[in-house]
């Protein structure tokens, strides 16, 4: 009979149609699945990420660079309150991120010295060689003194490690070339221009404190100071250097 012919036919499509739905559904919930678990996996590295012999990125980096930033333009320094931090963070990883980690230039990194360059009081800079512990304890509690540490630039950065990888992860979190590995790796290039750039606006009176118990002697010509801060130092800026010789007790003395 058609009614009942036109029925039964009506029934099936329908339960093709479900049956069709159910396997939609169920496909859509494995790439879901696929797909949550895909995020949530690390990523294997590559042996091009595992190359170096140096420390990788610094886990939660962006958390790291945003949070000094922060804080040091509103506890700090609030003169530097205007400062864009999350600009800070942009300019910082767009340096590094999906380049090869030693092939840095200058030109990398000058937006961002530019964003955060700022004057440093006459009579107030202290630079350092092999001294950095005790550098830094003496500006933590006699605030007459600032290190490089001390500014924008090397409080975001200090004791942290960062570098890039062309591949489409664009950091490399396993490791990255130690100073001795190529020149031109990110850590170095920073803290170069970082440090030009404190010698540069350095004024008055200037501190060096050097360690007088090294093999190597208190003063290298390799170091930053030696090659890059002493050398940028403004004479007409610069009126006079006072040398801190530092000796450990029972140490070689230079």
């Amino acid at each position: 009979m058609p009614f009942q012919n036109s029925s039964s036919w009506t029934r099936k499509q329908k339960l093709i149609l479900t049956g069709v739905v159910v396997v939609l559904l169920g496909t859509m919930t494995v790439f879901v699945v696929l797909g949550l678990l895909r995020v949530g996996r690390k990523k294997t590295p590559t042996a091009e990420e595992q190359q170096w012999k140096g420390r990788g990125t610094t886990e939660h980096l962006v958390e790291i660079v945003l949070g000094r930033c922060y804080n040091f333009i509103t506890t700090i320094n609030s003169e530097l309150r205007n400062k864009d931090c999350l600009r800070v963070w942009k300019l910082f990883e767009q340096a590094f991120l999906y380049k090869d980690p030693c092939s840095m230039t200058k030109e990398d990194y000058q937006p961002l010295m530019d964003l955060a360059r700022y004057s440093i009081p006459c009579n107030k800079s202290l630079f350092w060689s092999k001294t950095y512990d005790l550098a830094h304890h003496y500006t933590k509690t006699n605030h007459d003194f600032l290190t490089l540490e001390d500014t924008l630039l090397g409080y975001i950065a200090d004791g942290i490690t960062w570098c890039g990888n062309p591949s489409d992860s664009g950091v490399n979190y396993e490791s990255c070339p130690k100073w001795t590995e190529c020149e031109n790796n990110p850590s170095s290039v920073y803290w170069k221009l970082a440090s030009k750039m404190f010698a540069e606006t350095s004024c008055g009176t200037v501190q060096v404190m050097l360690n007088g118990s090294t093999a190597t002697g208190a003063f290298r010509k390799s170091s930053i100071f030696g090659s890059v801060e002493i050398v940028n130092l403004n004479p007409e800026k610069v009126s006079k250097m006072q040398i801190w010789l530092m000796h450990d007790i029972g140490g070689l003395q230079s």
